[in-house]
């Protein structure tokens, strides 16, 4: 079960548990506008009372529940925690209901951390300070997780995952922005102008469907109570992310960053995700570069705009 499993994550997870043989149902708010790899429940988890989604979980009997809800794209922290913690709490009170304890995969994010130190390394000292909504609450629904994993009421992993590329990506994230001002061009309307905020930021950028191998392979782990890192190791600068994806799409394109704003701290912000944890306990480590998430994205946005 991949609740969330219509979003630019679990989409990819349901795909690649259906081609590993697995019988998948995706649960979300509401039906796709595009079809999805899997079986599907309308069930909209901020909204539904846990006894009732005990219920489902009890007639669905899942050996995994992949939990893969929230979305980054809200600086509200009413609605970060509407979006991401609750269906959590709720998920778990669900699931310490059951006689049968499906597996439980949380994915959280590398933003639950908050900032990075100052050479861009992995944070693996102090406690996690996230300084977003999103982080907040995100940091809040793992934190549960695993303290539902230290208390023996689930059995399961927390993967805190690093930006992520590839088919599927939001319009409203970075390459979203960057692919909407690209596409005009695709079609020989000339050379185009990709306005952006200043890209001043390093960022762990992984491909989606490397995030589905490592969901994949926490299903398949008996480890728990752990929070493993997925990421490629790697701080990028988002220029240069912005110029592979311009480079990829082979449409003349000139990036205009916008005035920096004078307190900005975009400077400073380095993220890297550190992969020891996850190859040691998981086995896992991720195949692909960003070449190839960029050209698997631009392919698909472009086919589709052209349709």
């Amino acid at each position: 079960m991949v609740l969330g499993g219509t979003g630019f994550v679990g989409r990819t997870v349901c795909a690649d548990f259906r081609a590993d043989g697995w019988d998948v149902l995706a649960v979300a708010r509401s039906t796709p506008a595009r079809p999805v790899a899997a079986r599907f429940l309308p069930l909209d988890l901020a909204e539904t009372p846990s006894d009732d989604l005990a219920r489902v979980l009890a007639a669905e009997r899942p050996d995994v529940v992949v939990n893969a809800t929230g979305s980054i794209w809200s600086r509200d922290d009413d609605a970060m925690d509407r979006i991401c913690t609750v269906p959590t709490l709720r998920l778990l009170d669900a699931l310490g209901a059951l006689r049968h304890r499906p597996r439980l995969v949380h994915l959280g994010s590398v933003l639950e951390y908050g900032p990075a130190p100052s050479d861009g390394g992995p944070r693996t000292g102090p406690p996690p300070e996230p300084v977003t909504p999103y982080g907040r609450a995100k940091l809040a629904a793992s934190r549960a997780v695993l303290e539902a994993a230290a208390n023996g009421s689930v059995r399961g992993l927390v993967l805190r995952v690093a930006n992520v590329s590839g088919v599927g990506a939001p319009e409203s994230s970075l390459l979203g922005t960057v692919a909407r001002q690209l596409v005009p061009g695709a079609v020989g309307t000339g050379p185009v102008t990709v306005e952006l905020a200043p890209l001043r930021a390093h960022r762990d950028y992984i491909d989606v469907r490397d995030v589905s191998a490592a969901v994949l392979a926490a299903a398949l782990s008996s480890a728990s109570g752990r929070a493993l890192d997925i990421g490629r190791g790697e701080a990028v600068p988002v220029r240069l992310l912005v110029e592979l994806l311009v480079r990829v799409s082979g449409v003349p394109a000139r990036i205009v960053e916008r005035p920096q704003e004078p307190d900005s701290a975009a400077g400073r912000d380095r993220i890297r995700a550190d992969l020891a944890p996850a190859r040691e306990i998981l086995g896992w480590k991720p195949t692909r570069d960003l070449d190839e998430s960029l050209a698997a994205y631009w392919a698909d946005v472009s086919g589709r705009a052209a349709v």
